[in-house]
């Protein structure tokens, strides 16, 4: 769930943002329909230099019992803590750690690498390499995405969430290339995010992409895919699914 003032917002190659509903009663709805996880994203907190909603973090663990990981905004240790205490599993960090790559490797001594979610956001130039941006999609950095991954395993990151900015949205298809390249790469799960528009896509990044997981929004937001009926479709093609 990409958060915006307060409310979850959803569009198309990170922009173009509509409204998607409350992140509270979404969070709830998305825990009661079978969701192994879930992933919060301030995605204007870096831009406009300001910390994560913590008394959202402190509502939805009121609401939910799955694990959920909060992102945006987070820039050193204490963030951190403040976020885990209000009810936070796991963190997610990108610009900061582009900025400061050591605070991977501070995140991960201070709480464990399970802890440390980082999510590269990446898009693929006419040059044809898959380049990593930051501030929200807005910024390009020089960071090509299989260097970059291998860097932050090394540091301690413990998951990569990896987002196509060239198939966020379009509900086209994950970009299956660059998950099974980066799979490969680095020895931690990679989640698979940017893309996912029919049940068949599901399917593909787990077993072309060779995902670990997967995470959608449009999708659940608008309605197009129910959850339960996503986890039984996996199921039959003898992917392996945790049930309700």
């Amino acid at each position: 769930m990409d958060i915006k003032d307060g409310r979850t917002v959803k569009g198309i190659n990170f922009v173009g943002l509509r409204d998607a509903g409350d992140p509270v009663e979404l969070a709830a709805r998305y825990a009661d329909e079978g969701a192994d996880e879930l992933c919060f994203l301030d995605i204007t907190a870096t831009v406009e230099k300001r910390d994560t909603l913590v008394e959202l973090v402190r509502n939805v663990g009121k609401e939910i019992n799955i694990p959920f990981t909060v992102g945006g905004g987070i820039r050193e240790v204490q963030d951190v803590s403040r976020l885990l205490k209000a009810g936070a599993d796991k963190i997610s960090i990108n610009s900061a750690a582009v900025k400061r790559p050591e605070l991977v490797s501070e995140l991960a001594l201070e709480f464990g690498s399970q802890c440390v979610v980082v999510a590269i956001d990446v898009k693929q130039e006419n040059d044809g390499h898959w380049y990593v941006y930051v501030h929200g999609g807005r910024s390009r950095t020089e960071h090509k995405a299989i260097d970059w991954a291998k860097r932050i395993t090394d540091l301690g990151a413990g998951e990569i969430l990896l987002t196509s900015m060239n198939s966020d949205g379009t509900q086209e298809g994950f970009s299956l290339k660059i998950t099974r390249e980066m799979g490969k790469a680095v020895p931690i799960p990679i989640i698979a995010s940017g893309g996912a528009g029919t049940m068949t896509h599901f399917e593909e990044v787990f077993r072309e992409g060779e995902a670990d997981a997967a995470l959608a929004a449009s999708v659940f937001h608008f309605g197009s895919i129910p959850i339960p009926k996503l986890k039984e479709y996996l199921a039959s093609k003898q992917i392996p699914m945790r049930q309700l």
